[in-house]
Parts: structure tokens; sequence; C-alpha cells
């Protein structure tokens, strides 16, 4: 979202993070504005569902892209990956966090192939752009994927490297998408204006950049 004009593309480090706070500073919505399933999850995912946790630049439209696909159960938005604890959207926006804009989504494995997701992914952002999506520029829009199984892992580096065979071929730039392991980055909520914004405000803003590539089967 780069209304505000912001221009935040050095990582902060740890020692130079914002504080941050021991409580998230305002309340989440308790039900999906289009799906009518909880958005939160305080006792754990429920059984027979599966997690994970994508960048891709700005996450009102990456949210959008994520609830349309069948066998998504919930999705929310949130910032990950950073430093400073229970972060606002103020302070992301400030480069200070070191958070990415990241989408929670929550499927069902037996409707919905992983592969399937990862192809949405892919080819709805641009992975080479370091620091940055389209006209959005900053450390808040870099490409993330975190995952949660093994299963996650494997097809996760697999695609990568298929897709890196693509876009090398067609004189593209490396993938900087960081994929790694949700443990240990913890995922907290965005404000509730940011959740489903585009079911709520649907001609809002929504510039992805995406490299115009397909990711091969897996």
């Amino acid at each position: 979202m780069s209304i505000f004009g912001l221009r935040k593309s050095t990582m902060v480090t740890p020692q130079d993070a914002l504080p941050g706070r021991e409580r998230r500073p305002f309340p989440v919505p308790a039900r999906h504005e289009v799906l009518g399933t909880p958005v939160e999850f305080p006792a754990g995912i429920p059984e027979g569902l599966d997690v994970v946790y994508v960048g891709m630049g700005c996450f009102w439209g990456a949210e959008r892209r994520m609830w349309q696909l069948p066998g998504v159960y919930s999705t929310a938005v949130g910032y990950q990956g950073g430093f400073t604890p229970n972060p606002t959207y103020a302070e992301v926006c400030t480069g200070r966090t070191g958070h990415t804009e990241a989408v929670q989504v929550v499927y069902d494995p037996d409707t919905l192939d992983f592969a399937d997701l990862l192809k949405v992914f892919w080819e709805n952002h641009d992975p080479t752009q370091g620091y940055r999506q389209g006209n959005d520029v900053g450390t808040q829009y870099r490409s993330t994927l975190y995952f949660t199984t093994p299963e996650q892992e494997e097809l996760a580096e697999l695609s990568r490297e298929r897709y890196q065979t693509v876009l090398t071929d067609n004189g593209l730039d490396p993938i900087t998408t960081q994929v790694t392991s949700a443990e240990g980055l913890p995922f907290y909520y965005a404000e509730p204006e940011h959740q489903q914004y585009l079911a709520k405000n649907p001609h809002g803003y929504d510039c992805h950049a995406n490299t115009g590539f397909a990711l091969p089967s897996l």
C-alpha cells in the first residue's frame, strides 16, 4: 500500500526495531467477512486443517486471492517475520518493525492440493523484486512463504526451484522469496479494517506485480 509514499527498503536490525507491546491494541473480528468462519484460532488450528503463511506484497489483494481458492477455510492478514511484538499498521509502515505483510491461510488439504495454492502464490506476485512489489517499496512488501509441515516445505522448495528455472530461461532475476518454517515467527493479526479489506471495499487498492510466467506442474 503505497498511499503513504513510503520508501523503506533497508531491513531494520533487532536493536533498532520499535519496542512494541505485550498485548494487541485492537480487537480482531470474530468471523471472516466472506467465508463466515473464525478468523482467529486461540485453541489452535482445527483438526484436519493445515495452515501456511504467505507474503506477496500488499496483503489486501493477496488475501482475496487466497480466500477465493476452493478448500480454503479461513484467511486473515497480519504482520510476520519481524522483531516488534504486536505492531500496528502505522508502525510496520515505518520500516522499523521488520515485519512483512502476511496472509494466514487455513485450508483443508483433502480439498485443496498445496501445489495449487503454490501456483496462486508464485503467479500472483513477482518474487524477484526483493523489498518491493511493483510501485510498493519497502521491507513490508517482501516475498515470503512460512511453512508449517514437512510436506509444505518439500513442495515449496521444489516449486521455487522449478519456477526459478522458468524465470532464468526468460531472463528474469533470481527469486528473493524467503521460504522457511513459521516456527518462531509469530503471526500478529492486523487491524480489523484490514481484514478482508477488498470484500468490504471491492474497488479498493489491489496492485500486484507478477512475472507473467506460469509455474510448471509439480
